[in-house]
């Protein structure tokens, strides 16, 4: 990737960067660092605020987040790989390769059999909802996380209603793919097969001890949101540690290293001369899987706060924009097939591949979700305002 596009108004992104300072001043987050490409070329890349405002520590560009959801996104391309290579497919059922999930309930078994890897991508498995399938004692230990998912099984008609999971069905996935590829620990995959050909030199699964000045904590900026506390998302800070596996919220990254790798997504699986994966897969994935179907995660949400119901529009293993106007962590203005992911309450990438646009936000001080949701709406639609079109010539009569 390179610097410089002369497509971009410098205006509006210097409208961005007023609203993220605005933001900051008014203490509803600390700091942030955002990356702002274009067409390859990175028009935007700077630290703002702070990372632990107490101690005034500022914010430096290759500051290390724990990114929280934004985890589910290595998950996933670790999935495709196995998909477009025959080790997986997206029909495959779960007990096909995690047999102990079947259980020994026979009148549950229809449900056990039925669950696949389609619907642990689109969040239409049916299992139970709880960001802690066993005590935070045990929560990085990937092995027994799924043992215990397998005990508890599903509650719901697989395939059937849309119900985020913070972290049943990328347990299941990441321990999926760790099995098919023979290897002992799903932390070494995302090494070897996603960071490491990336060039995602500050990246890893759980938090490197050498790397502990530069990582930035988890603070909340808010007590209660529905049954979400700010104490639960603080408490990672203490869980995500060097030997953590937690597929779904256990990694740490920087705003340049997720950058390079929305940049691969929008480059069609390939960057730098390395392709992660290929654009079959890609495409199918990055498709509108769920219909005009409601999450129903966010319905208390958006009942909460008065808003227009939520479409999920999710693809397999990604958030879209896709069609309407309605409440978008994604933003209003950017087009149909922007695609992305994010963390609960502070981090967020998104590709928009009509505008050649990749946008990266990752902030410390964790805002309440409908908050975090209108924060990076707005910010997103001044990020994408910033693309100037080609000027057409007007037409006389």
């Amino acid at each position: 990737m390179g610097h410089g596009d002369n497509t971009i108004d410098r205006d509006a992104i210097g409208r961005l960067l007023g609203s993220m300072r605005r933001d900051i001043e008014a203490d509803r987050y600390d700091g942030a660092v955002v990356s702002l490409v274009h067409r390859g070329e990175v028009v935007l890349e700077e630290a703002l605020g702070w990372t632990e405002r107490d101690r005034g520590r500022v914010a430096r560009t290759d500051d290390v987040f724990r990114v929280l959801s934004l985890t589910k996104a290595f998950t996933v391309v670790l999935v495709l790989k196995a998909v477009e290579e025959g080790l997986l497919a997206f029909t495959t059922p779960v007990v096909d390769v995690i047999p102990e999930f079947r259980g020994t309930d026979k009148f549950l078994d229809k449900y056990r059999t039925k669950l696949s890897v389609m619907d642990l991508l689109t969040h239409r498995s049916g299992l139970p909802a709880t960001p802690e399938p066993v005590g935070q004692d045990r929560l990085g230990d990937l092995r027994s996380v799924v043992a215990a998912i397998c005990a508890a099984g599903p509650i719901a008609e697989p395939g059937e209603t849309i119900d985020y999971s913070p972290a049943a069905n990328h347990a299941l996935l990441g321990e999926m793919v760790r099995r098919v590829r023979g290897a002992a620990h799903y932390r070494d995959l995302v090494r070897e097969q996603v960071f490491g050909p990336l060039g995602m030199q500050d990246s890893a699964i759980g938090a490197p001890r050498a790397w502990a000045d530069r990582i930035v904590p988890l603070r909340a900026k808010f007590s209660q949101a529905g049954w979400l506390t700010g104490a639960d998302i603080e408490s990672l800070n203490g869980v995500v540690d060097e030997d953590a596996e937690l597929p779904w919220v256990g990694s740490v990254t920087t705003a340049h290293d997720v950058a390079r790798f929305a940049e691969m997504l929008r480059c069609g699986g390939a960057l730098d001369g390395t392709r992660i994966v290929s654009t079959a897969v890609l495409d199918r994935a990055l498709r509108n899987h769920t219909g005009d179907q409601l999450n129903n995660w966010w319905i208390p949400m958006t009942q909460r706060r008065g808003w227009k119901p939520m479409p999920a529009n999710l693809g397999l293993g990604f958030f879209l924009r896709g069609e309407g106007l309605h409440p978008s962590i994604l933003g209003t203005l950017t087009s149909p097939g922007t695609f992305g992911n994010y963390g609960a309450g502070s981090s967020l990438y998104w590709v928009d591949p009509e505008r050649e646009l990749t946008l990266v936000c990752l902030t410390a001080g964790i805002m309440e979700e409908s908050q975090n949701i209108e924060r990076f709406q707005r910010l997103s639609d001044l990020a994408v305002s910033s693309v100037v079109r080609r000027e057409r010539v007007p037409v006389m009569a």
